[in-house]
């Protein structure tokens, strides 16, 4: 990393939890997890100075979150600390690592906290933005941030929460149009597309098709870009100037795809941090970001994710486990 791009900070938004991980054996592991605090926990393993403003219980539970995330050089902002109980997610594993949730969750936040830092990128995703009654407040402090900060965002659908798909999208679609950067999954498109009929249904082809029609409809929305992710099938990234670039992902044995999602995320966000791209006075030329840089990132970004489904949990890289320290 050159001096340049080691200076500023990230702040994270959204929700902290347990994973509660029932495998297929029959055997019970918890790990810390909540899809923005593993963005927060992969930055903060790539060296980054990252702050995670979230809602955590002073309970084992919380215990457990707190010391995590201080062994990855996270500091929690000021008053995330206070909540009533941690949350806990319950993720089922299958026979081949893909995990299903179950959640007993309440999210809030303060959301005067996020003023007390000057970032030069903020993240939020999955339940953050769009779950009463701190999704709203999350809402406000991106606004409110957006002429300082580059905006990062990975819907990270949760079916079991998020009710309706329509609505879902409804919600999610307000974050989007805030976003610089969007990462999300193919599974997350192809349910949010159950919400427009139309366009949910079909054979694979159809299906992979309306997902990069709708990938391609968020860019012109107003992020720069906006990754689609596809297990060992690598990812895509849709351009606003209408260009896309596919890189393929590195095969591995995988343990289990628990923050894999989220390990690409914080990746991404580190790449264009360190192709000088991030902060409100390089929208412009994140928005002329080329080819040539956008493949890099992202193949950088699959070698990260697959390290992390190559062992159990939501445990991301170091940038020493890179070769890059």
């Amino acid at each position: 990393m050159s001096d340049a791009t080691r200076e500023g900070s990230a702040l994270v938004i959204g929700e902290v939890l347990v994973d509660v991980v029932r495998r297929p054996d029959g055997t019970v592991e918890s790990h810390p997890g909540g899809s923005p605090a593993n963005v927060a926990i992969g930055l903060g393993r790539l060296g980054r100075d990252v702050s995670l403003l979230t809602s955590v219980g002073k309970d084992p539970h919380g215990d457990m979150v707190r010391a995590h995330l201080e062994d990855s050089s996270v500091a929690l902002v000021e008053g995330s600390a206070d909540a009533p109980r941690t949350s806990v997610a319950t993720a089922t594993l299958d026979g081949e690592g893909a995990a299903t949730y179950d959640f007993d969750l309440a999210w809030d936040i303060d959301a005067g906290a996020a003023t007390r830092t000057d970032p030069v990128v903020v993240h939020t995703g999955s339940i953050a933005a769009v779950l009463a009654p701190g999704g709203d407040a999350v809402v406000e402090i991106l606004e409110s941030v957006r002429d300082r900060a580059t905006i990062t965002y990975d819907p990270n659908a949760r079916p079991a929460l998020m009710g309706d798909p329509g609505d879902a999208l409804a919600a999610i679609e307000r974050v989007v149009a805030l976003a610089d950067v969007v990462k999300a999954s193919d599974e997350d498109l192809a349910w949010l597309l159950t919400g427009r009929p139309s366009q949910g249904a079909g054979t694979d082809a159809g299906q992979a098709d309306a997902i990069g029609a709708l990938a391609r409809e968020w860019a012109t929305r107003g992020p720069a870009v906006v990754v689609v992710t596809k297990g060992g099938d690598g990812a895509t990234a849709y351009l606003s100037n209408g260009r896309h670039v596919s890189v393929d992902a590195p095969r591995v044995e995988v343990a289990d795809t628990v923050g894999a999602g989220d390990s690409f995320m914080s990746g991404l966000i580190d790449g264009l941090w360190e192709a000088d791209l991030l902060g409100s006075q390089h929208r412009d030329e994140l928005r002329g970001i080329d080819e040539a840089t956008v493949t890099g990132v992202l193949e950088r970004c699959a070698r990260i994710g697959a390290i992390t489904v190559s062992r159990a949990g939501a445990n991301p890289p170091t940038r020493a486990e890179l070769g890059e320290a």
